[in-house]
């Protein structure tokens, strides 16, 4: 059989290139889901299967198991199935390691944090691996605090800085899974070993080494692919020949870097419109039947939703609800004017009614106004159902990465297969606007953590005088944020380099340097009461301002106002511009975000009382959003705030997440249905990046929250900053943190 039977174009076929086969042979799809099928027995069954795993994972406090005795490789373990007895059901095969949910144990990043994500559930690693990988084999994690500074430490401990990957793999790199359906994996060692046969030539820099030992371990990757394939009977050498193969294929692509890797976001890519071309092609041959397709879908999903990493307790603080962030996007547009809607997209998204809505993978659509109105209101129908889609504006992501781009993580993108993310965390700027008032002292701590400048001392803040100190405070923090980021990527790269997923992306890449903002609403509504209102401190026996009092009243971010929201511009702009003075890592090209994930609520724990009104230790409104209870004029005034927001200054993202009552869109799923897709439609087309939506009323969730047995509430999910969860897998401090979140009970 020729794979490539049919396919049109011819670049592709001469060099690597996914984007340019997509292009030239997709078909757009205007019509509507009628032609969707429901789910297959086996389909059900398996569902059942995993859900039953599901419960009893929650029952033993989160985990199934944890693997304690073999190190995570591509072939460290056999072929796994989600039921030994009845293989067959499964037309997607491949698990990480030899169970369903059983965790792997990935010593790499950093040992002991494998030993304690397992000891945490009641596991104890091997002795004998707990010595290799302290005395004999160094790791990513002891790297870095061999190299960390005092300083940098200090900051890390006063959570001025949160979120470092450093304890954990960075995540964000997207393999070009494609590229193993499309190409077979002989081909691409073949290139790999031609990339390796010319890198350096006789101008052996220090760079050139790296990369050729770099090229040399994704050709031992590739290899090592191709025989973990061959432990379920697969020879992923040559091409996919038909639909079956393309989708088990780049899911292989995708098991390698989820056996090898345990990053914060271990993204799957934009794959919907890629598979369609396969699944069109088979429909068309008659090889499979309209149910068929749908199942393989089904499937592929099915396995998406079973990623798991060991975690250590800090990291699921921060990252609340046990995410993987397997982010899968659909739609957009293409650069000749194409929309990309296939029946494809449509599948995935029926398979949260197929399956029920579920955080994973994290099904991102790619907006435009220009999206096939039946599209848009499918879309628009899943999210009123099941709240588990997360909306990005094509329109403005394009111009900067092409049509061809992945979301990385939540919300960040980055072009497919031709560039990676070094991820970065958070920088705490409402703590840093408390350390320009006190001289640099940590209320929590009350250690010296940044600069010894003078503290404010009158009873009223001025605001020329806190803007000076906040200049001087705000440089300080962005240089040592920088360099740590530096220090961390360095060592990931030599001690936890992800070959696998590095084997599927071009060699000579393009990198960019992602940094994060925390706390950025309350630094901006603090300003403008001080710009616009009396501020008076309130300090205690050691003349420390621990709170202050609001006299009268001042613009808030969230309103539509152009006086908060010009700050709110201001503080991005200032941000980016500070972190474009100093060198990044590897020449990269340093990109913000406005996201926080869950970690507001951590950030929160660490920081005072801020000069907005906000409580000390209390949590600060996620990502892009406005403070709760600032907004005051309902859904559409907070949106066109964070819509002012300028992409371009915060490439990595800026998150807005927005719950919004049932009535408030509508009396009627018809009504709530197209309100919500013209509300979309207005967002993005007024430059705004991104929004999750989650359509329910706020006594849902306490309802929710006091009787998590019930079972309708088993996998009820919802979206927060950046990624959706399940909404009984959070903390009761998460859950008390989504409930105070604003809801918008009027447009």
């Amino acid at each position: 059989m020729d794979a490539w039977r049919g396919f049109k174009g011819r670049k592709w076929q001469e060099d690597v290139n996914v984007r340019e086969f997509i292009q030239n042979n997709y078909t757009p799809y205007d019509g509507d889901e009628s032609f969707l099928e429901g789910p297959t027995d086996a389909t059900k069954r398996l569902w059942d299967k995993v859900q039953a795993l599901q419960k009893e994972e929650r029952k033993r406090g989160g985990v199934l198991e944890c693997e304690t005795e073999v190190v995570s490789s591509l072939t460290s373990y056999g072929a796994g199935y989600i039921d030994e007895n009845e293989k067959e059901l499964e037309k997607i095969v491949g698990l990480q390691t030899d169970k369903p949910l059983k965790r792997a144990f990935m010593p790499y990043g950093g040992i002991k944090m494998a030993a304690q994500a397992a000891s945490t559930y009641g596991y104890k690693v091997n002795d004998d691996l707990v010595k290799i990988f302290t005395d004999y084999h160094k790791t990513h994690n002891q790297a870095v605090f061999d190299v960390y500074t005092a300083e940098m430490k200090k900051v890390r401990h006063n959570h001025i800085i949160t979120g470092l990957p450093d304890t954990y793999g960075r995540g964000r790199i997207v393999g070009d899974y494609r590229r193993v359906a499309l190409y077979g994996l002989d081909y691409l060692i073949h290139r790999k070993e031609k990339d390796l046969r010319y890198c350096g030539g006789r101008n052996m820099s220090e760079e050139h080494i790296r990369l050729r030992e770099e090229i040399a371990e994704q050709i031992r990757a590739l290899h090592g692919m191709r025989e973990m394939a061959k432990i379920y009977g697969y020879d992923i050498s040559r091409p996919a020949e038909t639909a079956q193969e393309a989708v088990q294929w780049l899911y292989f692509g995708y098991l390698a870097a989820i056996k090898t890797q345990n990053g914060a976001a271990m993204s799957v890519g934009r794959i919907s419109t890629f598979l369609d071309i396969y699944i069109r092609r088979d429909l068309e041959e008659g090889r499979i039947t309209e149910s068929e397709a749908q199942e393989l879908i089904d499937h592929l999903v099915l396995k998406f939703r079973l990623v798991k990493f060991a975690r250590i307790p800090s990291y699921n603080e921060l990252f609340s609800g046990d995410p993987v962030w397997v982010t899968l996007e659909m739609a957009g547009v293409g650069m000749d004017g194409r929309h990309m809607v296939t029946k494809n997209d449509f599948r995935f998204l029926h398979t949260l009614e197929n399956m029920g809505p579920a955080p994973e993978p994290n099904l991102t659509v790619l907006w435009s106004s220009r999206l096939p109105e039946n599209f848009k209101k499918y879309a628009s129908k899943i999210s009123v159902d099941t709240s588990s889609i997360q909306y990005e504006n094509d329109c403005v992501m394009r111009p900067v990465w092409g049509d061809d781009y992945s979301i990385c993580c939540c919300v960040s993108a980055t072009q497919t297969g031709k560039e990676i993310q070094f991820f970065g965390a958070r920088a705490n700027l409402a703590k840093c606007l408390n350390y320009a008032i006190n001289g640099g002292v940590d209320l929590k701590t009350r250690e010296q953590v940044g600069p010894e400048i003078r503290p404010i001392t009158s009873e009223y803040l001025d605001y020329e005088e806190v803007m000076d100190k906040f200049n001087i405070m705000f440089s300080w923090l962005v240089e040592v944020y920088v360099n740590t980021l530096n220090l961390i990527h360095y060592m990931h790269d030599k001690y936890y380099y992800e070959a696998a997923e590095m084997a599927l992306i071009d060699t000579y890449t393009r990198r960019t340097f992602a940094t994060g903002i925390a706390g950025f609403s309350h630094v901006v509504d603090s300003l403008c009461a001080i710009k616009y209102a009396k501020v008076k401190t309130i300090r205690d026996e050691e003349g420390f301002v621990t709170d202050y009092k609001v006299e009268g009243d001042f613009p808030r971010y969230g309103n539509d106002d152009e006086r908060a929201d010009k700050i709110a511009i201001w503080l991005l702009k200032t941000f980016m511009k500070k972190v474009r003075e100093h060198h990044t890592y590897r020449n990269s090209e340093p990109t913000t975000s406005i996201l926080t994930i869950t970690s507001n609520v951590v950030y929160g724990k660490a920081t005072g009382a801020t000069p907005d009104g906000r409580k000390a230790f209390t949590p600060f409104a996620p990502g892009a959003n406005p403070a709760y209870g600032a907004e005051k004029n309902g859904l559409l005034a907070s949106l066109n705030s964070v819509a002012k927001l300028p992409y371009e200054f915060a490439l990595d993202g800026i998150s807005n997440t927005q719950t919004i009552s049932p009535d408030a869109l509508g009396h009627d799923d018809s009504e709530r249905i197209d309100n919500l897709w013209h509300i979309l439609d207005g967002y993005f087309d007024k430059g705004a990046h991104h929004l999750n939506v989650n359509v329910f009323g706020v006594e849902k969730l306490k309802d929710c929250m006091e009787h998590p047995e019930k079972p309708e509430y088993a996998n009820f999910t919802i979206r927060v900053s950046g990624y959706a969860v399940k909404f009984i897998d959070l903390t009761r401090e998460q859950q008390l943190d989504v409930i105070a979140r604003t809801e918008h009970k009027v447009l």
